[in-house]
């Protein structure tokens, strides 16, 4: 497995969070974590990262224990985060945005550079040298998964990957995601459109106050009605 979690633990100073959240993510699979909000999922992005201290469980990445490690030492292994907001940097153009970005690695036969990230996102190309601030919501987050791709990660993790977009950027990043999964690329993805993350990932987990309460294949879960009448209904 390229990651795997058990009983992972963790909060916000006393305010605990998580409760023994556990998952798995293989090479090459796309892998959804869904839920209502509040319910612990940018938080378990944020632990995996180790932007949130893990209290308790265990986290192993590419092939290392890392729940106690920094986020750089994370980030060094290969996880490729698309944090929700974007956070990219309004005052850089998109060309520093994705060179600041830039590290060699040895996964995959094709690394991706900033040709290739232009290549994949062409609408980023006519705007190489627009600062982040005049981009719009689409554009930005084509740039933030252009740069998390241009880190050349063994796993890429989108928080929210299309919250606040138009239905026409939406169904753009869905068709790349698409693309990033027919090249083999490991995806944790997190978002509120069902009927599209059934149509990229494999399995799902369900988060439910701090708790993974399901998980499963596509089929199992477009088969459950009573999970998303439970768990994903507003």
């Amino acid at each position: 497995m390229l990651l795997e979690v058990k009983g992972l633990e963790a909060g916000y100073g006393h305010a605990k969070v998580l409760f023994g959240v556990s998952l798995v993510i293989g090479e090459g699979e796309v892998v959804t974590l869904i839920g209502r909000n509040g319910m612990g999922k940018t938080t378990t992005v944020r632990a995996l990262i180790g932007l949130v201290r893990a209290t308790g469980g265990e986290i192993t990445f590419a092939g290392e224990r890392v729940e106690k490690a920094p986020p750089h030492r994370i980030a060094r292994l290969g996880f490729g985060l698309v944090p929700e907001g974007r956070q990219i940097f309004p005052n850089l153009s998109v060309r520093e945005n994705l060179l600041m970005a830039g590290i060699a690695r040895g996964h995959g036969a094709e690394p991706w550079t900033l040709e290739r990230v232009i290549d994949f996102f062409p609408r980023l190309g006519e705007r190489l040298q627009h600062s982040g601030t005049q981009l719009s919501g689409g554009e930005q987050q084509m740039l933030a998964i252009g740069r998390a791709l241009m880190t050349n990660p063994r796993l890429l993790v989108l928080d929210e990957a299309t919250e606040g977009l138009a239905p026409v950027i939406r169904d753009e990043i869905w068709s790349r995601l698409g693309a990033l999964k027919r090249t083999g690329l490991s995806i944790l993805v997190i978002d509120k459109e069902l009927e599209a993350l059934c149509e990229l990932a494999d399995r799902h987990y369900v988060v439910e106050k701090g708790e993974i309460v399901w998980s499963g294949a596509t089929a199992e879960l477009l088969a459950n009605p009573g999970v998303h009448e439970t768990y994903l209904g507003v």
